[in-house]
């Protein structure tokens, strides 16, 4: 068949020789894919063509086609459902701490109970088919640490699997809220999470029905704070999963947890009843907002009115004032200023121009505002040029004219740094901070 081809080629170009040699090629080309299409067949011609790609993208379904978001919604409840089953539940978690203490390695460490790795693969192939994941050299030799026996310890191996099952169970959990199907959580289906969780938490039993949808606010605008800094409006379950928010949440199920554990967990009810209590009390015209002589009262009081003026220039505010949603980013940036998420909200008020960079004028137009508060309670205003000097020492900008968010973050001292800036209280304590330390050596002797 090939010589044919070739034969019938040759035959046209010498018919084709008195032709310019441009026009004699172009011609050639077509008649040459005329004849092979001919020879390959049009069949084969398609399958070699773009069609072979197989379709990888579906477009989710619009509001209007109801039907096709039902089939939607059922077949993921259905996969996430089999994947529920695919789990370990309690009785087979039971069965395979029995089955690695029956075949434990000798001696144990102390009073923890060691397991080799040819023991390990006999409770492997006793455990079943759900437990065989648990049970490779991969998740072995993790757990592997200074035994000059080459064993894991049967507790940590345990926990390990403990752990997998409940990050599975909460994904499949958090995923049956996920109403788009694509692993994020929107604010109103965190909410709906939140709220249906409750009743579980036995930490929150004292909490009145009426006071639910405030908690639920104050609980999701840490996760979105946190976890969503660019206000997408929405956040990767994945990272919730990652992160130790949900793990706080979670700890309200234990009924001994200690007041202590309580008052540091931002998710218990004694936190969020503070915080909104607090924002109760800011609130002297009782009318459920915030404005900017109102929100000047927080904490010490001593945070500058050129703060707070860019406070309510930058953040969301409704007539001028502020609802609780945005209070509570405020609380969470104040209470946490060495974290990256809360210097970039703080860094946004900062950067007077928009530019990105924190540069002389920046640094002068706020320092300004605590050099009159200093005036006001009687003490000797710092030099500007001193603080600025200082300021630049400590961040170590890659530029040294200018200070960008990532050098505040890099440097470690980006909490300092904007407490030099923003409250009298906060530059106070940075002043006198050699005396602090001082003090406080003195009352651990004593």
């Amino acid at each position: 068949m090939s010589s044919t081809l070739t034969n019938a080629l040759k035959a046209y170009v010498e018919r084709k020789q008195k032709k310019s040699s441009a026009e004699s090629k172009e011609e050639e080309k077509e008649h040459f894919k005329k004849l092979y299409t001919e020879w390959k067949g049009p069949s084969k011609y398609k399958q070699d063509s773009y069609q072979k790609i197989p379709k990888f993208y579906y477009k989710l379904p619009s509001e209007d086609e109801i039907l096709l978001q039902k089939l939607r919604e059922e077949s993921r409840a259905v996969f996430l459902q089999r994947r529920s089953r695919e789990l370990l539940d309690n009785d087979e978690l039971q069965g395979l701490w029995f089955l690695l203490d029956k075949h434990h390695t000798p001696p144990m460490v102390g009073e923890e109970q060691m397991i080799n790795f040819e023991d390990y693969l006999k409770v492997g192939e006793q455990a079943g088919p759900k437990c065989k994941p648990f049970f490779t050299a991969i998740v072995f030799a993790k757990l592997l640490q200074t035994d000059p026996y080459g064993r894991i310890s049967i507790m940590q191996f345990f926990n390990y699997v403990m752990r997998k099952v409940w990050l599975h169970q909460t994904r499949i959990g958090l995923s049956l809220y996920d109403v788009a199907g694509q692993g994020y959580l929107k604010e109103s289906d965190l909410e709906n999470y939140i709220l249906e969780l409750i009743p579980t938490l036995p930490q929150l039993d004292g909490l009145e029905k009426s006071f639910y949808s405030f908690y639920v606010c104050t609980a999701v605008r840490k996760f979105f704070f946190f976890l969503d800094p660019l206000r997408t409006g929405r956040v990767k379950i994945q990272d919730i999963l990652a992160c130790s928010f949900l793990d706080d949440l979670l700890e309200l199920r234990d009924e001994e947890l200690s007041k202590e554990m309580q008052e540091s967990n931002w998710f218990s009810a004694p936190s969020a009843l503070r915080v909104y209590g607090q924002y109760l009390n800011l609130d002297k015209d009782h009318n459920g907002m915030l404005s900017k002589e109102e929100l000047a009262r927080y904490g010490t009081g001593t945070l500058t009115d050129v703060f707070l003026d860019r406070v309510f220039q930058e953040c969301l505010t409704y007539d001028g004032e502020m609802d609780y949603k945005t209070y509570l980013d405020f609380v969470l940036a104040l209470e946490n200023r060495k974290e990256p998420q809360a210097l970039q909200y703080l860094f946004r008020i900062l950067d007077v121009q928009g530019k990105g960079e924190l540069i002389v004028f920046s640094l002068n137009y706020f320092f300004r505002a605590i050099q009159e508060q200093m005036k006001l309670h009687g003490q000797e205003p710092v030099s500007f040029h001193d603080v600025k000097d200082e300021i630049f020492d400590m961040v170590k900008p890659a530029d040294p004219l200018k200070i960008t968010l990532q050098d505040l973050i890099n440097s470690g001292q980006g909490d300092t740094v904007v407490s030099i800036l923003i409250d009298l209280n906060g530059f106070w304590t940075y002043e006198n901070r050699e005396v602090l330390v001082a003090d406080t050596t003195e009352e651990a002797e004593i």
